[in-house]
């Protein structure tokens, strides 16, 4: 599957419009801060782009950043520009094509961004150990819809975790599935390719994600996707499709639930381009100057983060009220509206 995949983005996929899907491309809408900095990426960097979502998170400025397939490099090159001269984003691609689109253009990036911040590993997201990269190193790690292509996503997550600092996280757009997948769609080439046969169930992929030290996967942002070729659409049968934004934060004091400790957080609105709100999740969209109930897995991951600065913090852990309200188990995406509702729930 690995060739099939390598040869499917080396050499059947010549841009963007000779996907049969809009699984690995990016529809949602484009925040203006990003406008500038798609600019300046060289065209045939961006003509060679497939991924599923928009892998920015805030506070990136002086960070260290490994993206997982990162392709021809338009993510990386964008994140460069975010992380600035004191950064350093890496970027690792099994696919030859792709990386030699991305080396080719180091130098014109380098010029227009006025510093060089970026470098490329040719290597499997499975198999990072073999890249010779350090424990405990970065302090956010991007996939953009690459992650489902992968045969060991067991792997890709035990190497994350390794490899991310405390308090770091795992920030990543990918496909996901309502059901488990049956053989015949998991094994399809076409299917595979097009970011649908990889794609793994949510919840199975929430379990993995916990398995490996993720203890509270928090969705972002989600999307139904539409199957309009008729021959995909008849080999997927009823199985339903998302693509959808995660964050994981390496903290390992987090609960498997969220638990109410009274905790409450008020954002002081002082996040570049976030001056009135700050959408940490889906159900987490706090207003500047507000007081916001949190439970405890919330407050660690705003007073353990890079966030800390930028709340004031209210509570402790020394008293318990049980399970914080709202939280449930069912399909956590939309089946078509993914607007925050901001009331504090927790899942």
């Amino acid at each position: 599957m690995l060739e099939s995949v390598q040869d499917y983005y080396g050499k059947v996929l010549q841009s963007s419009s000779d996907l049969k899907t809009s699984a690995c491309c990016d529809v949602s809408s484009m925040p203006g801060w990003l406008k500038p900095l798609l600019a300046k990426i060289h065209p045939e960097v961006s003509a060679k782009y497939y991924g599923c979502g928009l892998v920015a998170p805030h506070l990136l400025s002086g960070c260290r950043i490994l993206d997982l397939g990162s392709g021809s490099g338009r993510d990386c090159y964008v994140l460069a520009q975010l992380v600035g001269a004191e950064g350093q984003v890496t970027g690792v691609d099994m696919t030859t094509e792709q990386l030699a689109v991305a080396n080719e253009h180091l130098a014109y990036h380098a010029e227009q961004f006025g510093f060089a911040n970026v470098d490329f590993h040719h290597g499997y997201i499975e198999q990072l150990d073999a890249l010779g990269l350090p424990d405990i190193h970065f302090d956010v790690i991007v996939s953009n819809c690459v992650i489902n292509l992968s045969p060991d996503k067991d792997a890709v997550l035990r190497e994350a975790y390794r490899l991310l600092k405390p308090g770091g996280e795992l920030y990543f757009s990918d496909i996901y599935a309502d059901r488990r997948l049956p053989d015949a769609v998991r094994e399809d080439d076409v299917l595979y390719g097009e970011c649908l046969g990889g794609a793994l169930y949510w919840n199975d992929f929430e379990n993995l994600a916990r398995k490996h030290g993720f203890l509270d996967p928090r969705l972002v942002e989600d999307r139904p996707l539409e199957i309009t070729d008729p021959a995909l659409a008849a080999k997927l049968g009823s199985a339903r499709f998302f693509s959808a934004t995660y964050r994981l934060f390496k903290l390992p004091a987090l609960e498997p639930a969220c638990e109410d400790y009274g905790q409450a957080v008020i954002y002081q609105g002082s996040i570049p381009d976030a001056p009135h709100q700050l959408l940490l999740d889906k159900h987490h969209l706090i207003e500047t100057g507000r007081i916001f109930p949190v439970c405890g897995n919330t407050w660690r991951m705003l007073k353990e983060t890079r966030f800390a600065g930028h709340f004031e913090f209210f509570g402790n852990f020394e008293r318990h009220y049980g399970i914080f309200p709202g939280c449930g188990g069912a399909l956590p995406y939309d089946s078509a509206s993914n607007t925050p509702d901001g009331n504090g729930a927790c899942c």
